[in-house]
């Protein structure tokens, strides 16, 4: 079934259940939501900057990855978790503020692995960052968390 991981990134676009914990500390929200795919948005500003004075390179890591992330997850079964196992990021532009929005979706997804993009853009619908990430699936886990070990 691809129901539970896709109706809980539809709850949090509705606002009836909060995001992961670096979502709300980055005020990243999923602003469109299909299946293998997603949109975010995020605000960036002062107080995301490096010592250099623009948004630092970790920051649209994080809205990328969790773009790419939202849109794999939402096309897996009910027992199935995962990983991402390698991302790459091609930062394109700086940045100082302003409203970014990132657009997940799936390139190719497999039994055991999927590959992944995601576009970041600027206020002004400028490329921004290009990033890929390579998934792999974990499978018999029902409960929706990984496990501590």
């Amino acid at each position: 079934m691809l129901l539970k991981h896709l109706e809980g990134l539809q709850k949090m676009k509705n606002g009836e259940e909060p995001g992961p914990p670096i979502a709300q500390l980055l005020g990243i929200e999923i602003t469109g939501l299909e299946k293998g795919m997603v949109t975010l948005e995020m605000e960036a500003s002062e107080k995301l900057h490096n010592p250099m004075g623009t948004l630092h390179g970790g920051v649209l890591c994080d809205l990328s990855d969790l773009a790419m992330g939202y849109a794999f997850v939402g096309t897996l079964a009910d027992d199935e978790l995962f990983t991402t196992v390698e991302i790459k990021l091609n930062f394109l532009k700086p940045i100082w503020e302003g409203k970014l929005r990132a657009e997940g979706k799936i390139i190719k997804k497999g039994s055991s692995t999927g590959l992944v993009e995601c576009h970041v853009y600027d206020k002004k619908g400028s490329l921004v960052s290009h990033s890929t990430s390579t998934c792999m699936i974990l499978k018999g886990n029902a409960d929706g968390k990984r496990f501590k070990k």
